[in-house]
C-alpha cells in the first residue's frame, strides 16, 4: 500500500490506492535510450579521452534531470480513496497533500483518448464544493473502475446523509 496507515483515521478503510500509470515513464525511458546512444556514438567517434569524459558527465546530468527526476516524481505521487475522503500526496523534497471529504465531492468524471484507452488509463476529474472547483488526476490506471468505485462511495455517503436528515 502506498499510503501510510498512520495517515488514516480510526476506522477508515482504503478503497482505491494507486499512483500515476507507468505510461508517465515512457518519455524518460526514450530519453535514456537517446542519451545512451549519443554517449556511445561520441565515445566511438572521438579519440580524446577528456572530451569523451566531459560528454559522459554532461549526459549523466541530463539523465538525472530527464530520467531520474521523473522517475522519483512518479514514485512519490499517490492517490488514495478511502471510505471517507480522497487523499492525494506528491512531492520529493516538499511533500504536498490534498484531502477532499467524500461529502464535498459533487461529481466524478473521466476523460481518455485513444492512447489512454489502449494503455488502460485516463484522467479522473473530480468536482468538489471548494474554491478549486475541479481536481484532475492525470493518467490514473483503470480510470473507469476507479470512477465507478468512487461513485458507489458517493451514493452510499449521500444515502447515509439523507437518512440522517429524515430522522
Amino acid at each position: 500500500m502506498a499510503i501510510s496507515r498512520r495517515l488514516l483515521n480510526e476506522g477508515e478503510t482504503v478503497v482505491v490506492d494507486t499512483r500515476t500509470h507507468v505510461k508517465a515513464l515512457l518519455w524518460p525511458l526514450i530519453c535514456l535510450v537517446i542519451l545512451l546512444a549519443v554517449g556511445t556514438y561520441a565515445q566511438t567517434k572521438i579519440d580524446n579521452g577528456t572530451v569523451t569524459l566531459v560528454i559522459w558527465i554532461l549526459l549523466a546530468c541530463l539523465a538525472v534531470w530527464f530520467v531520474l527526476r521523473p522517475l522519483v516524481v512518479w514514485a512519490t505521487a499517490t492517490y488514495t480513496v478511502t471510505d471517507r475522503r480522497l487523499i492525494t500526496r506528491h512531492g520529493v523534497i516538499v511533500r504536498r497533500g490534498h484531502d477532499i471529504p467524500l461529502a464535498r465531492i459533487s461529481d466524478v468524471a473521466y476523460e481518455f483518448g485513444p492512447i489512454d484507452r489502449l494503455l488502460g488509463c485516463g484522467t479522473l476529474v473530480i468536482s468538489d464544493a471548494s474554491t478549486h472547483g475541479q481536481v484532475k488526476l492525470h493518467d490514473i490506471p483503470h480510470v473507469e473502475e476507479t470512477q465507478r468505485k468512487l461513485n458507489e462511495l458517493l451514493h452510499g455517503t449521500n444515502d447515509a446523509a439523507a437518512g440522517h436528515e429524515g430522522t
